[in-house]
C-alpha cells in the first residue's frame, strides 16, 4: 500500500511538473531552432522555408534549415557531443529522421521525450491504418519522435515508351538484360538506394521472418545470398554497366527525365505528379507498384536530449502536424508528401483542405498502392549498406 501511494505521489508530481502547452509556446517565443534534415530536393527545401515563415509569424521562432546529405552524420555529431559532456546547449534542435538513425539515437539515450503524443495536433494522427506511426522499422516510437509524412516505393515510367513495365525482381532482371543500360538505382547509403536493396531482398529471400529481428552473424549471410546473386547478375546490364550509380533520388529521376533510363522509382508516391506539375517530367509519366507490393514507412522529426530550444522544437513539430501544414505538404504543386493524419478525425473545414486537392495524374489511389510491406529491423540496413559498399564501391 505504501509503495502504491508513493508511486501515485511520484506520478502526480511528474504530471504537475510538466509545463502546459501555453507555457511551452510562451517559452518558445524568441528561440532559434536548428533543424537538421536532408536538403537534396528543391521543393522540400522550399516547403521547409515556408514552415520557417509560418512559425516566425505565429510563434516568434527563428527556424534554421541545416541541410545535410546524410542525417547519420548529424546523429554522429550529437553522440560526439554526449561523449564530450555537452549535455546542454547542443548544436541540433530538431532532426528529420526514421529507421536506423532513430534506433541509434534511442539506444544511445540521445532523444528528448516522450513528447510527441502530448502535442495538441497528435490526436489527429492516423495510428490505426498507418501502424508505422507507432512502429518505426520494428522499433516502438514510444513518443520519442513525431510523425511527419508517409513513404512507399513506387516505380515511375512512361507508358508511351514502356508498355509492359517489369513488376517483379525476375521481370526487372529480364528487362535489364533485354535493354542494357536502361535501368539503375541510387548508390547506397542513399536512402532510396538502400531501400531498393531491402525491396529486392524481401522478394527474393525465403526467410522474411528473420528480417523483422535484429541481424546476427549467423542470419545475415544465409538470408542475403539471393540478393547478392541478383545484384551480381544485373550489374553489367545497368546504366554505365554498373561502374557508377546516381547519388540520390533526384539524380535518378533526372536520368528518366533525360531519357537515359526507362524506369525510375521513388519513396514518395506523389513524386512523379509533383515533378510533372513543375515541368520536370513528361505529363505522360505514370507510377505503379510491384505485383508483390512495395516497402512503406513513416518519416518523423525528433528532438535531441541536449537541444538548446526544446520548446521551440516542440512547437515546430506540432505545427508540422497541423491540417494546414499537412495539406500544403500533400499538394503536388508544393511537395506531394502523403499525410499522416486521419481525415475522419478532422473538422469538416480542415478535411476540405485535403479533399479539394487534385490528385496528380501520376498518383495511385490508396487501393492501387495496396498495403505497404513492413520495413526490416533497422540493423539490416546498416549491414546491407556496408556489404554493398564492400562489393561494388569504386
Amino acid at each position: 500500500m505504501a509503495l502504491l501511494l508513493a508511486a501515485f505521489i511520484t506520478a502526480g508530481a511528474i504530471g504537475a511538473a510538466e509545463p502546459s502547452w501555453e507555457d511551452i509556446e510562451k517559452t518558445a517565443r524568441g528561440q532559434a531552432v536548428y533543424w537538421n534534415g536532408w536538403g537534396g530536393d528543391e521543393k522540400i527545401n522550399a516547403y521547409i522555408a515556408w514552415v520557417g515563415d509560418q512559425v516566425k509569424d505565429r510563434y516568434g521562432i527563428v527556424l534554421h534549415h541545416v541541410k545535410v546529405a546524410d542525417i547519420a552524420e548529424t546523429v554522429s555529431r550529437i553522440l560526439a557531443e554526449k561523449y564530450a559532456g555537452r549535455h546542454e546547449k547542443g548544436t541540433v534542435d530538431l532532426l528529420w529522421i526514421n529507421g536506423e538513425n532513430f534506433h541509434t539515437m534511442k539506444d544511445n539515450g540521445l532523444l528528448f521525450g516522450p513528447f510527441s503524443e502530448r502535442l495538441p495536433n497528435y490526436p489527429s494522427v492516423d495510428t490505426v491504418t498507418i501502424p508505422s506511426t507507432k512502429l518505426d522499422f520494428t522499433e516502438p516510437v514510444d513518443g520519442m519522435e513525431a510523425p511527419w509524412g508517409k513513404a512507399q516505393i513506387v516505380f515511375i515510367y512512361d507508358p508511351t515508351q514502356l508498355t509492359h513495365p517489369p513488376k517483379s525482381a525476375s521481370e526487372l532482371m529480364a528487362y535489364a538484360k533485354a535493354h542494357p543500360g536502361r535501368f539503375t538505382y541510387p548508390e547506397p547509403p542513399d536512402t532510396l538506394g538502400s531501400t531498393f536493396l531491402k525491396q529486392i531482398l524481401i522478394e527474393l529471400t525465403d526467410q522474411q521472418e528473420a528480417l523483422q529481428k535484429p541481424v546476427s552473424e549467423t542470419s545475415f549471410g544465409p538470408v542475403t545470398v539471393p540478393l547478392w546473386g541478383w545484384l551480381d547478375e544485373i550489374r553489367p546490364h545497368l546504366w554505365r554497366q554498373g561502374h557508377t550509380f546516381p547519388q540520390s533520388a533526384p539524380a535518378l529521376r533526372q536520368l528518366l527525365a533525360d531519357s537515359e533510363i526507362d524506369l525510375a522509382f521513388s519513396l514518395n508516391p506523389n513524386d512523379a505528379s509533383a515533378e510533372i506539375e513543375k515541368g520536370n517530367l513528361r505529363n505522360t509519366v505514370r507510377t505503379y507498384v510491384l505485383a508483390g507490393g512495395t516497402i512503406g514507412n513513416t518519416h518523423f522529426v525528433a528532438i535531441p536530449y541536449n537541444s538548446s530550444a526544446k520548446e521551440g522544437a516542440q512547437v515546430v513539430a506540432n505545427f508540422l502536424l497541423s491540417p494546414e501544414a499537412q495539406a500544403r505538404k500533400l499538394d503536388p504543386t508544393v511537395w506531394g508528401d502523403p499525410t499522416v493524419l486521419g481525415l475522419e478525425k478532422l473538422t469538416a473545414a480542415d478535411r476540405e483542405r485535403f479533399t479539394r486537392l487534385k490528385r496528380g495524374v501520376a498518383t495511385l489511389s490508396p487501393g492501387e498502392l495496396g498495403t505497404p510491406l513492413p520495413e526490416p529491423h533497422p540493423s539490416w540496413m546498416e549491414r546491407l549498406e556496408a556489404a554493398w559498399r564492400a562489393r561494388y564501391s569504386r
